[in-house]
């Protein structure tokens, strides 16, 4: 399968990002070994950009019915229950220190609360 339809910065099977070409004559995706000759790439200008969140995007206080302040950075993670983008999260160590932190989402606009251990 050729990219030359689609973006060279995705492998064409499985859709992950591929590496910068280097010094060999073939592009390797990492992740399902897919082959891409040097030559496709030929002519191409790779790009990024970064964008970074305002501080008030980025952190939010507010208050609920019972009066308590939800305080924390805003994170991109769409809620369960009313299916809307905004999440405060905080993480504890629930769990003995050689495991990972416990991860609690509140969501900013019904403030339904879930976990995740990781």
């Amino acid at each position: 399968m050729s990219c030359s339809g689609g973006d060279p910065n995705f492998c064409p099977e499985c859709g992950n990002v591929l590496p910068l070409p280097g010094k060999s004559n073939t592009v390797r995706c990492p992740r399902c070994s897919f082959c891409i000759p040097v030559t496709e790439f030929s002519g191409l200008e790779v790009c990024s950009t970064v964008v970074f969140n305002t501080v008030e995007q980025s952190s939010v206080a507010m208050e609920d019915d019972e009066g308590s302040e939800l305080k924390g950075p805003v994170i991109d993670r769409r809620c369960i229950r009313c299916n809307k983008e905004g999440m405060i999260y905080h993480t504890r160590q629930m769990r003995s220190a050689d495991e990972g932190q416990t991860v609690f989402f509140t969501c900013i606009h019904c403030r339904y609360q879930e976990k995740e251990d990781s």
